[in-house]
């Protein structure tokens, strides 16, 4: 059942909650975007780390409409569309959606032309127009184009013998007429802007200009001995959700690469076009596109896809950028670094809690998979793999161990959204290598970061294991806020191992002594936690809830919440996206504060804290709170237990929560509202200052 025709959990008996206790999750994602498009605007951050947050923007806004947008309008299609939590029909979702994806995308086009463009030239970065170049850059940009860009372009004419050209999605395009210079009427073409080009073309040193316009002014060779009459920039955006029925695919791999082949021919759910289109070329890409809602056009200045601002961002210009951080190996691994113990005895002494990209993954994570790999004594390694590098490091030591003869197992998530065909091929090619490479359980996401290795110690197997809240990604690892935890814990060890079987064959032993694991334990497991602080907080015990999160919409949780809060816990909650939940209402939620951290890294680990009459305990692990999280997908939650990694939790959110800290604060009406302001200016960056903390405690690579 999908989460959005999921019926919505009554309030229990004797406990009055008011309907409309829920802020809509698609406005909220809306929300999310927002807060980044404010790091755009935010003058006190660095120029092109505010270029790079435009971009981000855009790149978001583009995965919402693929993905949420187009499935709303799947649903309404089909009739299977439901009163969403929030109370709003399907119908009037799309035109909240649409009201503020509106003002959104052309407040972005907005601080691009009248705010980062300007401030650029400021800098000696300029993007200037065709118009503006002297003759002699336009010749240089001339060569370039017969050099570099003629000859892989493909247009395309619409007539009597060619049909209207299929349209990709996410490409950006010109829209030609052409005039025959002795016949009447005048004729429609397409020509793609390459996607494999960089979008904006260097002049001289660091003056662009974008590639739709310089193919624009050369169009005549194109289409030679025809009159160029107009031409205008537009890009559409297709439906690339995925859907496989597992329990009809006789093989699932087959069945994803039929899927993926179909997904590119979408329909298409938004159409950008120029401010300045003509009406006609207009209702002609409607008609051939299937628009049938002005709504879904976006009418914008400037250029379009400012995804492909990308660019820009690597100019190297130091003193525009945030101030380095060096990444810290940790201390813990130090020895291990410096060859005085090996990385399994370090783990035999202590569990270590490891915090990326402040410390290091390369150094931790890698080097565990890596010295498994290399280590005699090791039998066997286990792991997952939801996304990961294209130039994998862990993959090449799965593929070394099985060369030396090791048992490997791993199991690759070949569903994971936008990451189907790379991990088809990383399965393909760790199967050809003899690693045992299984796809999880039919109907059910793996989502969850473990990796197991078994080590023959004095006479006896030892499990050695890492559960993670991060991909075991080592590229986004430099950029995403993850927590892992390095352990030989015997009683975690025989949750793994047993969660583990239960993913490559038949196992329905689903209890664990230090995990929680969904879609059976971690909603139900979480739920008598906070029960048990509503309990504490009744009876006159310290009590506190304490979460941070990605996302925050699933009803059962809140509501567990709000029942925790109308019993007097003080809950705060740090949520990077979407957050379901109205905080600080009266008789409803007056306990509990949202905050939300964006900045240089992307916030993605996921805390659970329970005071626990001052007895805490604490999980970190995989999971959102989200029906996809909760009832489709394997995750893993794993208990803390040293005293020093309890520390170290509470610690941090006293500083996320802290109200010197930037940060936005979700108000009860759904707005969120950046602390102090509209600006970082005055306020504690918390991640500038766990990156210090952190520095302090290791040592530099």
């Amino acid at each position: 059942m999908s989460e959005e025709t999921m019926a919505i959990p009554l309030p229990p008996s004797g406990f009055d909650l008011p309907e409309d206790r829920f802020i809509d999750r698609e406005l909220s994602w809306l929300a999310f975007n927002e807060r980044v498009l404010e790091l755009a605007e935010d003058e006190n951050l660095p120029l092109l780390e505010r270029v790079n947050f435009a971009s981000i923007f855009a790149s978001n806004l583009d995965e919402f409409f693929m993905v949420r947008v187009a499935g709303l309008k799947r649903r309404i299609a089909t009739g299977l569309a439901v009163i969403s939590s929030s109370g709003f029909s399907p119908e009037e979702v799309l035109s909240h959606i649409s009201r503020a994806a509106h003002q959104l995308q052309e407040r972005h086009a907005k601080v691009f032309l009248e705010k980062l463009q300007p401030a650029l030239a400021e800098k000696r970065i300029q993007i200037v127009s065709w118009d503006s170049l002297d003759d002699s850059e336009k010749e240089n940009l001339a060569e370039y184009y017969r050099k570099q860009v003629f000859p892989i372009l493909t247009p395309l004419a619409v007539d009597p013998a060619h049909p209207f050209p299929y349209i990709s999605g996410l490409s950006l395009n010109i829209a030609v007429m052409i005039k025959h210079p002795t016949e009447d009427g005048h004729l429609f073409a397409r020509v793609k802007v390459p996607p494999t080009l960089d979008r904006f073309v260097k002049v001289t040193g660091t003056k662009f200009v974008a590639l739709e316009e310089i193919i624009g002014e050369q169009l005549g060779s194109l289409f030679e001995g025809m009159e160029i009459l107009q031409h205008h920039n537009f890009r559409v955006t297709r439906n690339e959700d995925l859907y496989v029925d597992e329990d009809e695919a006789e093989n699932l791999i087959q069945a994803l690469e039929e899927e993926l082949a179909r997904r590119k021919f979408g329909p298409a759910v938004r159409l950008e076009v120029s401010k300045t289109i003509d009406p006609e070329v207009l209702a002609l890409l409607k008609e051939e596109l299937g628009i049938e809602d002005d709504d879904d056009i976006y009418h914008l200045e400037g250029p379009l896809d400012l995804t492909g601002l990308s660019t820009i961002t690597k100019i190297n210009r130091g003193d525009l950028r945030y101030p380095p951080h060096n990444r810290i190996t940790n201390r813990y691994l130090k020895p291990v670094m410096e060859n005085e113990k090996s990385i399994f005895q370090a783990m035999r002494e202590r569990d270590i809690l490891l915090h990326h990209p402040y410390e290091s993954f390369t150094k931790s994570v890698q080097a565990f998979i890596e010295a498994a790999a290399e280590d005699p004594k090791v039998f066997a390694i286990k792991q997952t793999l939801y996304r990961t590098s294209g130039d994998s490091p862990i993959i090449n030591a799965l593929i070394k161990a099985a060369n030396a003869g090791k048992q490997v197992l791993v199991l690759v998530e070949v569903k994971a959204r936008f990451d189907e065909e790379n991990n088809i091929a990383w399965a393909r090619i760790l199967e050809q290598a003899g690693v045992h490479v299984v796809y999880g359980i039919v109907g059910l996401k793996t989502h969850c970061k473990l990796a197991m290795v078994i080590r023959q110690e004095e006479g006896r197997l030892k499990r050695y294991c890492h559960i993670g809240t991060g991909n075991y990604n080592p590229t986004t690892a430099r950029f995403y806020e993850d927590y892992g935890l390095l352990t030989s814990r015997d009683a975690v060890g025989e949750d793994i191992a047993k969660l583990f079987n239960r993913l490559s064959a038949y196992a329905e032993d689903l209890s664990f002594s230090e995990l929680l694991v969904s879609p059976v334990g971690v909603r139900s497991g979480l739920t008598k936690l906070i029960e048990a602080e509503a309990k504490n907080a009744m009876e006159g015990k310290p009590s506190g809830i304490q979460l941070k999160l990605n996302s925050l919409v699933d009803e059962e949780i809140i509501d567990s919440l709000y029942r925790a809060s109308k019993a007097g816990v003080p809950i705060d909650i740090v949520v990077r996206g979407m957050c379901a939940l109205k905080p600080g209402l009266p008789g409803l939620s007056e306990t509990i504060r949202v905050r939300s951290i964006l900045g240089r890294y992307l916030e993605h680990s996921r805390v659970f804290r329970f005071l626990n009459n001052n007895d805490p305990i604490l999980y970190i692990g995989s999971a959102d709170m989200m029906h996809r999280n909760l009832d489709r997908r394997v995750e893993t939650l794993v208990r803390l237990r040293q005293a020093d990694h309890l520390r170290e939790m509470e610690e941090l959110f006293r500083l996320s929560m802290s109200d010197s800290s930037s940060s936005w604060h979700l108000a009860g009406d759904g707005k969120w509202l950046r602390n102090a302001g509209q600006s970082s200016q005055g306020l504690v960056d918390v991640q500038e200052q766990l990156m210090m903390r952190t520095l302090q405690s290791g040592f530099s690579n």
